[in-house]
């Protein structure tokens, strides 16, 4: 499910040297000692992108060992949410991290993957730190009820205004040309809930696990109960756009 495995930042320098260390990563005593090695200096800010598993449960280890203000926002009551994520302030969108001379992170609300979840702007260098809204290699995951294709789509529709030279993803590698990256992103998706509706056209009203393998003829058998997520997304961000409606599990074109 994580690729590679989780990205940890740091990002910082200046005539203070002091750091900020965005997505801290799973809870693994090995990852929070590499962390720590490679710290240019000291560590004063611990900043989530979302509260799911592999991305926060280190921030209390790295906190301890540094006595660095962690930052996000609360975890959803919902699942694979790290409920131990105690940040001593919820962020807000549009707030400006100011990290050292020349180095600011402006705060970007994009639920969607997550409602909780945020990316972080490095102004000086238009580099934007995307946790899971944002991946390379492959497409995210959206998973109801905290996960929301519509709001998904709007962050993407949002982040297409801003002046990005690079995107640094908490999976993968570095993207460059991030606004051509994005808008094959909001394509991929909107093929997607074309062959959704096209399936509730032809097979509706019908049960998910009927539509799955026709939506998802492109993706192999093992991940669908992943891809059964997304369908699922998709089917409610119809309903709620008018074209689609369910009846006692079925699901069928409005």
């Amino acid at each position: 499910m994580t690729g590679p495995g989780t990205n940890t930042y740091l990002v910082g320098g200046g005539a203070r040297n002091e750091w900020a260390v965005i997505d801290p990563g799973p809870d693994d005593a090995a990852h929070v000692q590499a962390v720590l090695a490679a710290a240019p200096g000291p560590i004063r800010w611990i900043l989530v992108t979302h509260t799911h598993m592999d991305h926060s449960p280190a921030a209390p280890a790295l906190q301890a060992a540094t006595g660095a203000t962690v930052l996000g926002r609360a975890a959803p009551a919902t699942q694979w949410q790290d409920t131990g994520f105690a940040a001593a302030r919820d962020l807000q969108h549009g707030e400006r991290i100011a990290i050292g001379d020349d180095c600011t992170l402006r705060v970007i609300h994009t639920p969607g993957h997550a409602s909780n979840h945020l990316c972080y702007l490095l102004e000086e260098e238009k580099t934007l730190f995307t946790g899971d809204h944002v991946m390379q290699g492959s497409t995210v995951v959206i998973a109801p009820p905290d996960g929301d294709m519509r709001a998904y789509l709007e962050s993407l529709a949002a982040l297409q205004e801003e002046d990005l030279e690079w995107l640094a993803p908490g999976h993968g590698f570095l993207i460059a040309r991030p606004q051509e990256a994005i808008r094959l992103l909001v394509r991929h998706r909107l093929h997607r809930e074309a062959k959704v509706l096209s399936a509730l056209r032809d097979l509706g009203p019908a049960p998910i696990e009927v539509l799955l393998p026709r939506v998802y003829d492109d993706v192999p058998e093992r991940m669908y109960p992943v891809a059964q997520r997304s369908l699922l997304a998709h089917l409610l961000k119809l309903a709620a756009d008018g074209k689609a409606l369910e009846t006692g599990g079925h699901w069928q074109a409005a």
